[in-house]
């Protein structure tokens, strides 16, 4: 097995399955410079990538017990590795700390669409945040992929996403997006046409205890 092989098998366990061009390539995500240990993967990412989407009272008691040792270092740690698994983790805790700055970051990674699965995580942190910029990366998300019906992403979650943000902040932007949702739809039969926010609500709800959780 040469190195490009190698590279390959490495880049598909890391999320990236679907190469792709776009607009955003310009935009430069971040990354870390040394590669995560062992360790940290063991105590930072290990226990918690799989169960990000569940919304039990123990999942949300297992975060609040961990919420203090959540440091800046460790969600940019999270963030800047290349993996599905690592990113949709940093973005999560972001949002269980409160820490917006880095909204930038998740964004630009929802923009870039680099790995999968962690589309839709980056989608509910940045409606927890609601700040316009969030709104911003959201919409130019569903601007560009809706418009590319043979990239089967996080459109759905984006667009759940921004329909809650319309019924937040008293905006329209669904309405904007929604020829193009029917339009994305037409060679997806198990996609469902109807926008429910029953899941994201579910989501924000345990993010907003945990955030708000005060020791």
């Amino acid at each position: 097995m040469d190195n490009h092989e190698i590279e390959a098998i490495r880049l598909h366990s890391a999320g990236a399955t679907v190469h792709h061009s776009s607009p955003f390539e310009d935009l430069k995500s971040f990354t870390n410079e040394v590669e995560l240990s062992k360790e940290f993967l063991t105590k930072w990412v290990s226990p918690y990538y799989m169960m990000i989407g569940e919304t039990d009272q123990e999942w949300i008691d297992r975060l609040i017990s961990v919420k203090k040792e959540i440091t800046t270092d460790i969600i940019q740690k999270n963030l800047g590795d290349f993996n599905w698994r690592t990113r949709q983790t940093g973005a999560f805790f972001a949002a269980i700390t409160n820490q917006i700055q880095f909204i930038d970051v998740i964004g630009i990674h929802l923009l870039k669409s680099e790995v999968c699965y962690a589309g839709a995580i980056y989608c509910h942190v940045l409606v927890s945040f609601n700040q316009p910029k969030c709104v911003e990366y959201i919409n130019l998300y569903l601007d560009y992929y809706l418009q590319k019906p043979d990239l089967w992403f996080d459109q759905n979650s984006a667009i759940e996403a921004i329909l809650y943000l319309d019924q937040l902040n008293g905006t329209h932007h669904f309405k904007r997006h929604q020829p193009n949702w029917v339009e994305f739809i037409k060679n997806k039969p198990n996609w469902k046409k109807e926008i429910t926010t029953n899941h994201l609500e579910k989501q924000l709800y345990v993010i907003q205890t945990v955030r708000n959780h005060q020791f």
